[in-house]
């Protein structure tokens, strides 16, 4: 079950009024969501934005993935919050991919005789059965 941070329209024709929910990605657009983050409105100049920051926090460190609208607005209200989530994430790969390859360096020593021996096992088996 993947959850989204995504905007849910209000208001009337041309007269749009948005809040922020946390719902399902399969869930439709004005259905069903988990919970309401805030309120997006469009029609005042600047765009007045609310957000309950705790709240959206919360739910990005739990895994919710904002739509590119929502990302942007939550950028604006919590200024500096993605970069300090990006370079954790940044760190969190780049520790697994050295990881991965100190395992692969180490392994690829034992691991390439015991391939070259099942290859000359399996030639020797397609001759006989060619035989």
């Amino acid at each position: 079950m993947a959850v989204k941070i995504r905007l849910s329209r209000l208001g009337r024709k041309k007269i749009p009024f948005y809040r922020i929910i946390v719902c399902d990605e399969d869930s439709k657009r004005d259905g069903r969501n988990l919970e309401i983050v805030g309120t997006y409105n469009t029609l005042t100049n600047p765009a007045t934005i609310t957000l309950k920051e705790d709240r959206v926090k919360y739910w990005l460190s739990v895994g919710a993935r904002p739509t590119l609208t929502t990302s942007r607005i939550i950028i604006k209200s919590i200024p500096g919050y993605f970069e300090g989530l990006e370079k954790k994430r940044l760190e969190k790969i780049r520790a697994t991919r050295s990881k991965r390859k100190a395992r692969a360096k180490s392994a690829g020593k034992t691991a390439a005789p015991k391939a070259a021996k099942a290859k000359g096992g399996k030639k020797a088996t397609t001759k006989e059965a060619a035989a």
